[in-house]
């Protein structure tokens, strides 16, 4: 087995880039099909249902395996999971690149997401095994988060690039090359970070458990952001908890647990895992009102609203590659915890600002004071684990992140359309300014003209009161990071103290 040295050289630092360059993917793959999505339902022409688990199932299935895949890059290895993970994915994106049916292509998502899930785990528990050197660990983790959020910033702008030449297959033949590189480089440039003294066998009970609690409790929150009254929704978030629950008590039992939950006995890794989980609430929600105005309002073009979008996610990238450099002067929660009030700042900057700019702007500083969350609370939570269990530890908050990105849609978009609906008068207005401006397709141009602005003006107090309520959550977290983290000494003391 190969060995890592305490200062890692020229290979590590490569071998972080075949982790970057596998991430940026993932990345660029979560939001790259929304440009491609009316090319491809013009050529396979899918019913509504079909097109929606299209779009969903690749988010769902990475959710669902997500713990199991850490648990298992424990067992078998993390590079060897790395490298089955990136060669399953490049097979895949051919055949959805290729496919001839809506079944082919479902099918075909439902694997990219398997293996997007065999990739993530790995990929950080490799970058935290690469750099055992808590400062430079942290300025790893700080690059890789920062690649993740370029390629989410990257995905729209490359999708609209592709589209204005090729056929809507292209925008997965990307992930081919890529992978073809992570493979390769994979083997050659990676160390083995699982110890043959790891957990042992997986608890194929136990995996099956995980899966029955995060996918109804994934989906549930996705039907309850387009229905806060669909029962199916409630349903769905019931079976996810009990199932949770059973989990929760098969691990406290196992000898070998499929998630040790020792780690929340760290008060550490509790904190950080709970922050990181509360700021992407915040980001999923007012992200998601943040394209819609920026197409229903605004009236800008997907790519066009994707280049403004942009912006907040180089904020992303902007602090998350600073966070490490301020962390080894100051305490790590110190940093989140004035982060995360500049992040408030950003936000009453939409509340008290006014057109485009100020939104952008705003919601941009809020992004960037946000940043630390991920680049030092990722470190956090993987240095707080054993290194036998760095993958578990990886995939819990990659579990996290996940299910705080899905309740932000769901309960901040709940609030969204809540606003909505009590501030339109015009029964023609709908549950949504889409089926608003829908109606006025249909009317004489003065009432067309008079429902859309009535909507839009809907709209608009619905993202401020969204704004509002992240506001209140980010100042809750920067309490918490202030309180929990403040005994966490600044990072270059936990390299040398």
């Amino acid at each position: 087995m190969t060995t890592i040295e305490t200062r890692p050289g020229t290979r590590a630092w490569l071998g972080l880039s075949v982790l970057c360059l596998a991430t940026l993917l993932l990345a660029v793959d979560n939001t790259v099909l929304m440009l491609a999505l009316p090319h491809l339902a013009a050529d396979l022409d899918p019913t509504a249902t079909e097109l929606l688990w299209i779009t969903d199932v690749y988010g769902f299935m990475i959710a669902g395996f997500m713990i199991t895949m850490g648990s298992l890059g424990d067992r078998i290895g993390r590079r060897r999971l790395l490298v089955i993970g990136a060669a399953a994915f490049g097979v895949a994106s051919v055949v959805a690149a290729y496919s001839t049916s809506t079944t082919m292509l479902i099918a075909a998502r439902v694997l990219l997401g398997v293996s997007g899930a065999a990739l993530g785990p790995s990929a950080l528990a490799l970058v935290a095994g690469l750099f055992p050197d808590a400062k430079r660990r942290a300025m790893a983790i700080g690059v890789f988060t920062a690649c993740f959020m370029g390629g989410a910033a990257a995905g729209p702008v490359i999708g609209g690039l592709l589209l204005e030449s090729f056929w809507w297959g292209s925008v997965f033949l990307l992930g081919v090359p890529v992978m073809v590189l992570v493979v390769a480089g994979g083997l050659v440039l990676l160390p083995e970070t699982a110890k043959s003294t790891g957990p042992g066998r997986l608890d194929l009970v136990s995996a099956g458990m995980s899966l029955g609690a995060v996918l109804p409790l994934v989906y549930g929150l996705k039907e309850l952001a387009d229905d806060p009254a669909q029962v199916a929704a409630y349903v769905a978030l019931g079976v996810g908890l009990l199932f949770c629950v059973a989990f929760v008590r098969r691990q406290s039992r196992l000898a070998e647990p499929l998630v040790d939950l020792r780690l929340f006995g760290d008060r550490s890794f509790t904190a950080a895992l709970l922050i990181l989980a509360g700021a992407l609430v915040v980001q999923g929600g007012v992200y998601l009102f943040m394209s819609q105005h920026l197409q229903l309002v605004e009236g800008l073009s997907p790519l066009v609203a994707g280049l403004w979008m942009a912006a907040p996610a180089l904020g992303l990238v902007a602090g998350s590659l600073a966070s490490p450099m301020l962390a080894g002067v100051f305490r790590p929660g110190l940093v989140v915890g004035a982060g995360l009030v500049a992040s408030a700042a950003g936000f009453a900057v939409v509340l008290v600002g006014d057109g485009l700019g100020a939104l952008v702007a705003g919601v941009t500083v809020a992004f960037l004071g946000m940043a630390p969350v991920g680049a030092l609370g990722l470190g956090l939570i993987v240095g707080a684990a054993p290194p036998e269990r760095a993958g578990s530890a990886s995939a819990l908050a990659e579990s996290g992140g996940e299910l705080g990105v899905a309740l932000g849609i769901a309960v901040l978009g709940s609030v969204g359309t809540a606003v909505y609906g009590g501030s339109v008068t015009s029964p023609q207005a709908g549950g949504s300014l889409g089926e608003a401006l829908d109606a006025a397709a249909g009317l004489p141009p003065a009432e067309a003209s008079a429902l859309v602005a009535q909507a839009q003006a809907a709209f608009a107090q619905g993202l401020l009161v969204v704004t509002a309520v992240g506001t209140v959550l980010v100042l809750g977290l920067a309490v918490l990071s202030f309180t929990l983290l403040r005994h966490l000494r600044p990072i270059g003391e936990q390299s040398h103290g």
